[in-house]
């Protein structure tokens, strides 16, 4: 007892920051702002922080806590209780001859075009569509935590697609994805998450956590569509029923 004492009193206080306003990604004419921390020296935190409705990027954890909005909502789908559907598994068939790597993680050249490719044909206004190779570099392996990047790659070697993960005591964290934008026949961005859901469920956690469910703006709504999922309101996960289902 007096030693785990001693460890607790010896840890350092988070040290929380506001971050300045910036224009918002997702909803036009709304402002951005961040709680955020270094966890750098603090891994330990990550997951009760991530369990709290946090995510990371890089060495840091953030939280929205705009002004006059709470339109970003944290969404975890319970992977213990997905059940996938006719839809869900003509994805899986479509994707079945991918070749899957985990250990190959470098933030290549490849990875990088492939990046690259994705933003300019998704993403081409947002924040992330001047990040240099350096940047990409950082986000790929700048973590404290356990975080590993899973590659797909077609019959012919093509890299087609990247998902960047999170390994948390109660379960995955997709921090980013990417993919051939051309290959739209296979719907790569379904297919990765269901390929998340599986993983999640293999690994026998819980939860696939995705991110903020910004339900005015159509790049994040989509996240909806893979039920039973919980939604962090007032504090607390509560279990939330929207009956759409994956196109």
């Amino acid at each position: 007892m007096m030693d785990q004492t001693k460890f607790i009193l010896n840890q350092k206080p988070l040290n929380l920051r506001l971050t300045r306003s910036h224009e918002c990604a997702y909803i036009k004419n709304r402002a951005e702002q961040r709680l955020a921390a270094d966890i750098s020296d603090a891994p330990y935190i990550h997951d009760q922080l991530a369990e709290s409705g946090f995510r990371r990027v890089e060495n840091w954890v953030y939280r929205p806590v705009c002004v006059n909005c709470n339109a970003c909502v944290p969404i975890r789908v319970n992977t213990q209780k997905y059940v996938f559907s006719k839809s869900a598994k003509r994805i899986l068939s479509k994707n079945a001859s991918l070749s899957v790597t985990s250990d190959d993680t470098k933030a290549d050249d490849e990875a990088f075009e492939l990046f690259k490719t994705y933003l300019n044909s998704r993403h081409n206004d947002g924040q992330m569509a001047t990040m240099s190779y350096s940047d990409f570099h950082a986000m790929i392996h700048n973590s404290p935590i356990d975080t590993f990047m899973i590659k797909y790659r077609d019959q012919n070697k093509n890299l087609i697609a990247c998902m960047l993960m999170d390994n948390q005591r109660d379960g995955l964290s997709a921090v980013y994805s990417f993919f051939n934008p051309n290959c739209e026949k296979q719907s790569l961005g379904t297919f990765l998450i269901l390929d998340a859901i599986r993983m999640t469920e293999t690994l026998s956690k819980k939860w696939l956590y995705l991110g903020y469910l910004v339900q005015n703006s159509p790049k994040m709504t989509y996240k909806s569509r893979f039920k039973p999922y919980q939604l962090f309101v007032d504090g607390k996960w509560q279990d939330d029923v929207i009956n759409d289902e994956i196109d």
